[in-house]
């Protein structure tokens, strides 16, 4: 389609609504949650990863302006064709040939050429698109005549149309090849002028070629090739966005269910206190124990109840960040919901983990992280032929040739331009050498120190993730001791209570001891949640730092990409309320 470069590609608006999962996870006032339904919606609705799916759309179409070549586009002015006439055509252009005027305009006979060499302040690749340009002038000049021996007026009057049709096309050796048409019509007022009105066509066809600076594949393609790195680095730099993500609502999610945990833990001790309350006041009735022992008995029932409602206000700021996480904008049904999640932290017997060499292969292999830090040293090693090539001198080697003619009809003109009447040729070479060459050297000396610099953080990176691994897996292992040793003390509370429990049935404990032991129990319970909830961290950040996270959660980069996966969530029938069993969708 011939129109279709001229016309801006279709962006689509941005998306700022909520999937409609988030609504159907919903019910009765309350979102149910797995795990998997979590991380889809977030993927689905996140702001921060949907700014960041940007980024490889981006790379694209950088790379397609590096595959265009060339600086940024400028717009030459036309002025210089105003007036303008070929040598030898009319009374202007006749003063012209013979040295008797300067004039505005003028085809010229093939002079040093100063269009065979442009320059410019660093590096450019030639324009790889090719160029179609044209400029029409009409124009009317009048110019008092001081010598009137030539012209026989006193005022010479011109009336022109000047019409330049170019087509260019750069090379990626570093050259380029030109066609040029130009056509001149001229009509005056001065009667010595036997062609009157004249036309004057020219083709002209030119080429130039680096054969120093600026010569071949290598260093006309590398910005190509860096801009091919930078879409696959886009593309692991939004995978790592993406599983930061995925671990950031893993560990909030675990959070929401380590608040659960803490609120069944203290209303499981509320109900302890208040059966003791309850049997406090029995034996106080029936005369077993003093009236006092009531009052005592009621405080730590007092105490259990803010206990609880200090867990369920934990639980409310738990849900919060995670709410944050799972939606694109505010949504009134979500802000009143609460969460209820449907997965609990489970703890494997062993964790079978390989050993730490074979981990940090695995890393290696999967982090998005490393995988943009090796092509941002493969980009750093292609760049170096940008400070290479210019510590050589600058060698252009030129051609240009013409077919020119002058008649009084435009078609005895070109006529003449396609029998080549009068042809003319030239070339040439164009050499500058910099005799210190200060400059390129020491852009050539920054950008290899600058490598090796590279190098060198490159390799400390990898030292830093073996340590980093090893700490992750310490710390797993600490996790699983931790959470061993909360279930032992609070096996072990759990017994103490009972037996105080029956010893304060045969009189044999007090209030206190009794108190004590509930104190003990409940500590114990923290500290078992607490330790569940590390061990959840610790896994979720061994996952991360092996680059596993969305392998294990069966995510891909094509969800995230697209911002929507296809599995659908369902409410499990009967809506199940908290400390019901797992339901069979999740077994």
């Amino acid at each position: 389609m011939i129109v279709r470069p001229y016309i801006p590609p279709a962006v689509p608006p941005v998306r700022l609504a909520n999937s409609s999962r988030l609504h159907d996870l919903i019910h009765a006032g309350q979102l149910y949650l797995t795990v998997q339904d979590a991380l889809a919606l977030a993927i689905e609705n996140n702001l921060n990863l949907e700014v960041q799916r940007y980024g490889p759309v981006l790379a694209e179409w950088a790379l397609e302006r590096q595959q265009g070549g060339g600086p940024l586009r400028g717009a030459g002015g036309n002025s210089a064709q105003v007036g303008a006439v070929a040598s030898g055509q009319g009374v202007i252009g006749s003063e012209q040939s013979v040295g008797l005027s300067t004039g505005t305009g003028g085809g010229g006979g093939g002079g040093a050429g100063g269009n065979a060499v442009v320059q410019q302040v660093g590096y450019v690749a030639p324009n790889y698109d090719p160029t179609l340009t044209n400029s029409t002038t009409f124009s009317h000049v009048t110019t008092p005549q001081p010598n009137q021996k030539v012209s026989e007026t006193v005022a010479l009057v011109d009336n022109t149309r000047a019409y330049t049709t170019q087509v260019q096309q750069g090379l990626v050796t570093g050259g380029l090849v030109q066609m040029q048409q130009t056509e001149n019509y001229l009509n005056e007022n001065s009667p010595g002028d036997f062609i009157n009105p004249s036309m004057a066509p020219r083709i002209t066809v030119a080429a130039q070629q680096p054969f120093l600076q600026g010569l071949g594949l290598t260093v006309n393609t590398y910005y190509i090739r860096q801009a091919k790195n930078n879409i696959r680095a886009a593309q692991e730099s939004f995978r790592s966005q993406l599983l930061d993500l995925a671990a950031n609502v893993l560990n909030l999610y675990w959070n929401v269910v380590s608040a659960n945990e803490s609120v069944r833990a203290a209303q499981r001790s509320l109900d302890i206190a208040q059966k003791f309350d309850d049997d406090t006041r029995e034996r106080v009735r029936l005369g077993v124990l003093a009236l006092y022992q009531i009052p005592r008995a009621d405080a730590q029932l007092a105490s259990q109840r803010q206990v609880l409602a200090l867990a369920q206000m934990q639980l409310q700021q738990s849900e919060q960040p995670l709410k944050d996480a799972i939606t694109r904008i505010e949504d009134p049904l979500l802000e009143a919901a609460r969460i209820v999640p449907l997965d609990r932290i489970e703890i494997p017997a062993t964790d079978d983990l390989p050993p730490l060499r074979e981990l940090v292969t695995k890393a290696m292999a999967s982090r998005p992280d490393l995988a943009v830090a090796r092509i941002n040293d493969e980009n750093a090693a292609i760049s170096t032929v940008g400070t290479t090539n210019p510590l050589l001198p600058t060698g252009i080697a030129y051609a240009r040739a013409w077919n020119a003619g002058a008649a009084g009809g435009l078609g005895t003109g070109f006529g003449q331009v396609v029998r080549r009447d009068y042809p003319t040729q030239y070339a040439g070479v164009y050499l500058t050498a910099p005799l210190n060459n200060r400059s390129a050297q020491s852009d050539y000396g920054i950008e290899q120190l600058q490598l090796r610099q590279t190098q060198l953080v490159s390799q400390r990176n990898k030292n830093q993730i073996v340590a980093d691994i090893s700490n992750q897996v310490v710390a797993l292992k600490q996790a699983r001791a931790g959470y061993a040793a909360a279930v032992s003390a609070r096996e072990l509370q759990e017994l103490l209570l009972a037996a105080e429990q029956d010893k304060f049935g045969f009189g044999s404990s007090s209030i206190d001891s009794i108190v004590l032991a509930q104190r003990a129990l409940v500590g114990a319970q923290s500290a078992e949640v607490a330790a569940q909830a590390a061990y959840a961290h610790a896994r979720v950040g061994l996952d991360q730092m092996l680059g596993a996270t969305l392998e294990i959660n069966h995510l891909t980069l094509e969800d995230g990409e697209n911002g929507r996966i296809q599995r659908e969530s369902k409410i499990p029938e009967g809506s199940p309320a908290e400390g019901n069993p797992k339901p069979e969708f999740l077994k």
